[in-house]
């Protein structure tokens, strides 16, 4: 079977990839009938001579290739029919401006194994880059901080070379005593948790959180059931809010009224309460003025994050009172960061994660008949129609 780790051609560029060059190495020695052909590329992160260094064949055309590996959505233009291609396609939540591209898929005759639809038996993801959304989340968060109040400078992630080089700017820094708090808890937030614990940031308990005073930086690590109630009073768990968050409400603004900062590492579902809203931003005892919105759920459950910013302008500024965008160091503004394509900025370590966890839970599924149903429940498409795990799309294909 050939594999081709495909040219990232969506603009702004990507540099990221699927296999480093060491990982394709690796991958042809645990599995010899796998052949891996790189398409050259001039933006990828691993330039065309690493490959070649380590035994792969660099090439200008993969289209005898059988499966198509690549990172972000591919143009129109360039897929090639008939073939399996894995990738971020952005259409499972019915992205209106993918919709064209999942209809060209059908047409092409294309199977289609998203990266975000790789789960376990019980919907658990198996692979991704949430990790390090997490670690540069949170590091920008920290640069907004040290520019807005003329504590510190650190230099753009981008500018930076590996994750090393990113902790070693933080050990340069030293921080106020800011409370912050921090949602989550799958990758995403694990990978804020490692730059704050990087920083010697105090971990404390809700209690401690919402009623002393420090002298230090201290943070709290909240889960789902600590900033949402059930609206009868009743005790609620997660299981239940997960399937139906319509009689639950937001408790969180009792970390708003405690907090200097927050960094968002949750999920948000469709139906469940908002953190809080545009009218809880203008009380007077919300005491929030920084938010690191790794989550970046536009309009939703974060009032301030009106818009996602990007790696060349990554701050804004919300103000509570006329609810308008403004300069993210406006007096009374809320700091905030959205960056909605944060591992691009850390392409090397993001890349090198990402191949580990595709060798560990995809790659075997291609030579053991798929014994674990990996593959069987990522496809989407096949034989130019939806699968039945995904027939939830047909209405969307068909633009109703």
């Amino acid at each position: 079977m050939k594999f081709a780790l495909i040219q990232e051609r969506k603009n702004p560029p990507d540099r990221r990839v699927v296999f480093s060059p060491e990982k394709c190495q690796e991958v042809s020695v645990r599995f010899p009938e796998a052949e891996i052909i790189v398409e050259s590329s001039e933006v990828r992160i691993f330039p065309d001579v690493a490959y070649e260094e380590k035994g792969m064949e660099v090439k200008n055309d993969v289209s005898d290739c059988d499966v198509m590996l690549g990172v972000k959505e591919v143009p129109i233009a360039a897929l090639i029919p008939h073939k399996k291609y894995f990738f971020f396609s952005h259409t499972i939540k019915k992205q209106p401006y993918n919709r064209d591209l999942l209809r060209a898929i059908l047409d092409k005759n294309i199977e289609l194994y998203d990266h975000e639809t790789i789960v376990t038996e019980h919907g658990h993801r198996l692979i991704g880059f949430g990790r390090y959304a997490g670690l540069v989340g949170a590091y920008n968060g920290f640069r907004a901080l040290g520019l807005r109040d003329q504590l510190f400078t650190l230099p753009k992630v981008e500018h930076l070379p590996d994750l090393d080089a990113v902790k070693a700017e933080l050990n340069k820094i030293k921080l106020p005593a800011v409370k912050i708090v921090l949602t989550g808890r799958g990758k995403v937030a694990f990978g804020a948790k490692e730059i704050l614990d990087h920083l010697g940031v105090k971990e404390v308990s809700i209690g401690s959180f919402l009623n002393t005073t420090f002298q230090e930086a201290v943070y709290c690590f909240i889960d789902v059931m600590d900033y949402n109630k059930r609206k009868d009073g009743k005790q609620g768990d997660k299981y239940t809010f997960y399937k139906d968050p319509s009689v639950y409400e937001s408790n969180f603004m009792r970390f708003a009224k405690t907090a200097d900062m927050l960094i968002t590492g949750h999920f948000y579902g469709t139906g469940a309460p908002f953190l809080f809203t545009r009218d809880d931003a203008r009380k007077s005892d919300f005491k929030i003025n920084l938010v690191a919105d790794i989550s970046c759920d536009i309009d939703g459950p974060v009032a301030s994050t009106l818009r996602p910013s990007t790696i060349a302008d990554p701050f804004y500024g919300y103000d509570p009172q006329s609810e308008t965008e403004v300069a993210f160091d406006a007096l009374g503004a809320i700091t905030v960061m959205a960056v909605d394509n944060l591992p691009c900025e850390l392409p090397k370590d993001a890349s090198e994660g990402f191949g580990e966890m595709f060798l560990e839970h995809v790659m075997p599924a291609f030579f053991n008949g798929d014994q674990n149903g990996v593959l069987k429940r990522a496809l989407i498409t096949k034989d130019g129609k939806l699968t039945e795990r995904f027939k939830y799309l047909q209405a969307y294909v068909e633009g109703k």
